[in-house]
């Protein structure tokens, strides 16, 4: 059987199915893997532009590297992986998408149950008084913003090294976990935490997993089905195999 029809049966007969996506999904809409060899981090110390100590040391400077990462994400489209899961999700077969991508290009494709793990790029919040700016507003304001209430420069609301990750929503991603009967791995290494341990979760209550990701995790033993391949042309041809 072809792997799309086997991975289609998986989620077919074990419901809920919970996806959770990584940075292998963004890279097929041209956004590059910061982790990988050739990845940003080459080029930048991420503790000198994105971590919370460099924010607090010198915000102009991390907000200079963040509207760089914006730049590369305004031309971004959903690809056929994001358009997938917002139709598995549309057809009651998907039960959310939990991301550590910052992208937002699941909510782009319509997928409505969307746990941004990581956080969004494309907003800011102010750690004084919490007001939030998103989008095209947030665009506007750069090089560097000043919170409209207290004018103070907001975070980009992102998770950055040195940080927790928010609180609700990684509750709500193991909440989700927890309760898969199938939990959909797709396009990341299972290598950042605390995220990785979400497939433990899974597995600590019955459920089963299953994988969609060029390189080896390290889950891969474990997992009820692994495809090694692109995300993408593996997941469009499984809604189609479940349409």
């Amino acid at each position: 059987m072809h792997d799309a029809a086997i991975l289609a049966e998986l989620i077919r007969t074990n419901q809920p199915c919970v996806a959770l996506t990584g940075a292998g999904v963004s890279t097929e809409s041209g956004i590059p893997d910061f982790r990988s060899a050739g990845g940003i981090w080459e080029r930048f110390d991420p503790y000198e532009v994105a971590s919370i100590d460099a924010f607090h040391r010198d915000p102009a400077r991390v907000w200079e590297f963040y509207a760089l990462r914006l730049d590369a994400l305004a031309d971004a489209k959903p690809n056929p992986a994001h358009h997938a899961l917002a139709r598995l999700e549309e057809a009651g077969l998907v039960q959310a998408v939990i991301t550590q991508n910052v992208d937002r290009l699941h909510a782009a494709a319509g997928s409505r149950e969307v746990i941004e793990v990581h956080g969004a790029i494309a907003r800011a919040r102010c750690l004084r008084c919490g007001t939030v700016v998103e989008d095209e507003e947030l665009r506007a304001l750069l090089p560097l913003p000043h919170c409209a209430t207290c004018g103070v420069v907001p975070k980009p609301d992102v998770v950055m090294f040195g940080e927790l990750l928010p609180v609700d929503a990684f509750a709500r991603a193991s909440q989700l976990a927890q309760a898969a009967a199938l939990l959909l791995v797709v396009g990341t290494s299972l290598e950042v935490w605390p995220v990785a341990g979400l497939p433990e979760e899974t597995l600590e209550n019955g459920g089963k997993l299953a994988i969609v990701n060029r390189d080896t995790t390290p889950y891969d033993a474990r997992a009820t089905f692994v495809i090694h391949a692109a995300a993408a042309e593996t997941l469009a041809a499984t809604a189609a195999a479940l349409s």
